[in-house]
């Protein structure tokens, strides 16, 4: 299978993402906010159950590329950007918080496709999936950076193409995994420190504080959904 291919689909999740901050389209914004506990239950489960174990067989090593793809992301998203969360963004933030947000979140989707290419190199199956829990984290990753652009004055031209700036860098990870020894050989644990991090650094923190059953029930949900995806694979793939 075409890796590219689920990068480009994936990708297009950003722009969907950011065009529906962009327009302000507020249905399409709840029901981004509502999936974000769906989505991180997938990924958790897909970086513990799939990654992990995998990144690990492969090289001795795989731990502490594992904790370098962690700490990157915090780096990126925590350190060198003073202001980032994932959702809307619906306070006016310096007007360098746009540029700083979009750099770090370049990172991040570099990473998303790294996991997509590095998943297709092990099998089909492990590629799919890593492209699924991408997937879901590509709405909120789009509503994050356009948000954050458009509250600090970019505007809304600027606002879309740095969300579409984001789906490039997740083409681009997946290219260079497919010719970078580096990336073939440390790409899919650097891919399962990254994964981890978004869906319990990043996405968890989100929605952890609300009340009542529907939020848990959609995040144990997504961690269902894994265990329904990967029996759906292992039968369609054989």
């Amino acid at each position: 299978m075409n890796a590219l291919i689920f990068a480009l689909v994936a990708a297009i999740g950003n722009l969907i993402g950011g065009w529906a901050v962009v327009r302000s389209e507020r249905r399409g914004l709840r029901f981004i906010e509502a999936s974000l506990a769906f989505g991180a239950g997938f990924m958790l489960a897909v970086a513990l159950l799939e990654v992990m174990p995998e990144a690990l067989r492969i090289g001795h090593d795989g731990p502490l590329f594992i904790l370098l793809g962690y700490l990157g992301v915090h780096l990126a998203q925590h350190v060198v950007v003073p202001h980032f969360h994932f959702g809307e963004e619906t306070h006016r933030v310096p007007a360098f918080a746009g540029i700083s947000a979009l750099f770090g979140l370049l990172l991040h989707t570099f990473f998303d496709g790294v996991a997509i290419g590095s998943g297709f190199l092990v099998s089909n199956q492990l590629g799919i999936l890593l492209f699924l829990a991408v997937l879901l984290h590509k709405l909120p990753e789009g509503v994050a950076m356009a948000s954050v652009a458009l509250a600090s004055g970019l505007g809304r031209g600027r606002a879309l193409s740095a969300a579409a700036a984001l789906g490039v860098a997740t083409m681009l990870g997946v290219v260079l995994t497919e010719s970078a020894k580096g990336l073939q050989e440390h790409g899919l644990a650097l891919s399962a420190g990254v994964t981890i991090y978004v869906a319990a650094s990043n996405l968890v923190p989100e929605f952890q504080a609300k009340r009542g059953l529907a939020t848990p029930l959609a995040f144990f949900g997504g961690m269902a959904g894994f265990f329904l995806a990967r029996m759906a694979l292992e039968t369609g793939l054989r």
